[in-house]
């Protein structure tokens, strides 16, 4: 049924096609998701109170309307994919960095006790937690159900959110929350740490004692939860998260990457210095370390270790896993990045989609058309310059294009 709601969705008026949607969207449910749900448990009341009055949210980012084309946005929603400088103003990691370390003084004895079961530093933590909902303070408001019903019905990550929503339904069924109470961020994530349900499913932890894994009001599971979810996807204990670096031109961006990783004391060996002028520390500098440069040479470089990849697992983004890290130094009295985010070329997200494109076409491993600029187009872009003779900046920008 519902695919022939999709064959008339475009020709009919706007109120008509929202009508079809909704139809689809409900003829959807009953076709795939609740069959799928009742395999896994669910009982049927529990299925009807999380769709009850349910209609597809058409606002949410990163929806592929039946028979339109898949294309790229033209602009960036999420906050992780923007400017770096915006991203990680002082304003922002100050503030971060000041309540976090209230919080580490507040929370001492559970933080202590965490730390030393899952070996993932309390800064880190408490850094995650303030980034993630503002120490537990941010308004989570969206209907749970209605966004991953919408996104497992229309995204381009179909599978992957229909996996989530039935994981929501488990959540339910399993008695942590009631339909009504599921409340979600834009993408679906749940409570204080901002889980995916199925990650709450396998890593929510109940660290106060009393029987349920509560990462909506319980701070030691919220935080317990934050440390086994890093644990899990590899903190290395012991080991720090990276360093801000000088990386000299005699380095090439292009050397950037976690697949590209090298001991530490090659880097130095290389020329690459600390911005502190201290020594990289001695358990660090035959450790395996990495070149990451957010914004090319337009920003801060580092040194990374293998546990920035692990914050970049609990959100895949290099802005995001570098806020997490450096408040948690800030909350230790480190001071400000010296590196500075340069002004750019104006690029949208849908620019650098079709420049990855033509870089693909060329035979570069960009990671996918998506209109990031990740790690493998840095890279792809840096050697793309330097072969056609231009200075190798490892960013997005317009000379770039116009040679491509």
């Amino acid at each position: 049924m519902f695919l022939l709601v999709f064959a008339l969705l475009f020709s009919a008026p706007a109120s008509a096609r929202a009508d079809a949607v909704t139809d689809g969207f409900r003829a959807f449910l009953e076709a795939d998701i609740w069959p799928a749900a009742k395999a896994r448990g669910v009982p049927r009341p529990v299925f009807d109170a999380a769709f009850k009055g349910v209609t597809p949210n058409l606002k949410l980012p990163d929806l592929q309307l039946p028979g339109s084309k898949e294309t790229v946005a033209e602009t960036n929603f999420q906050a992780e994919f923007k400017s770096g400088a915006d991203y990680l103003s002082e304003r922002a990691v100050a503030a971060n960095a000041a309540s976090g370390r209230k919080l580490l003084a507040r929370h001492k004895p559970v933080l202590d006790r965490i730390e030393a079961r899952y070996g993932v530093p309390a800064p880190i933590i408490v850094a995650i937690w303030g980034r993630e909902s503002a120490f537990g303070n941010a308004k989570i408001p969206e209907n749970a159900f209605q966004v991953l019903g919408t996104k497992a019905y229309l995204s381009r990550r179909k599978a992957l959110f229909r996996n989530e929503l039935l994981a929501a339904l488990e959540i339910v069924a399993d008695g942590h929350l009631s339909a009504s109470q599921m409340k979600s961020s834009w993408a679906g994530a749940l409570g204080q740490p901002q889980f995916m349900p199925s990650k709450f499913l396998t890593l929510a932890v109940d660290f106060d004692g009393d029987g349920k894994k509560d990462i909506w009001n319980s701070v030691p599971d919220t935080l317990a939860s934050i440390a086994n979810y890093l644990r899990q996807s590899g903190w290395q204990p012991g080991r720090d998260w990276g360093f801000e670096a000088v990386v000299p031109a005699s380095v090439s961006c292009a050397n950037e990457g976690p697949d590209r990783g090298r001991p530490i004391a090659e880097f130095v060996s290389a020329g690459v210095t600390r911005v502190s002028g201290r020594p990289f520390p001695p358990h660090e500098i035959n450790q395996r370390g990495h070149l990451m440069m957010p914004a090319g040479r337009f920003g801060p470089a580092f040194i990374a270790t293998p546990n920035f990849y692990v914050l970049k697992a609990y959100n895949n983004s290099d802005l995001y896993a570098l806020f997490v890290g450096h408040v948690a130094d800030r909350m230790q009295g480190a001071g400000s990045l010296q590196g500075r985010w340069a002004k750019t070329d104006r690029m949208t997200r849908g620019d650098i989609a079709r420049m990855q494109r033509k870089l693909e076409a060329k035979g570069y491993d960009v990671g996918g058309a998506d209109g990031l600029a990740g790690f493998k187009t840095r890279r792809a872009i840096g050697d793309f310059e330097a072969r056609a003779g231009l200075p190798a900046t490892c960013w997005p920008n317009r000379t770039m294009a116009a040679k491509l």
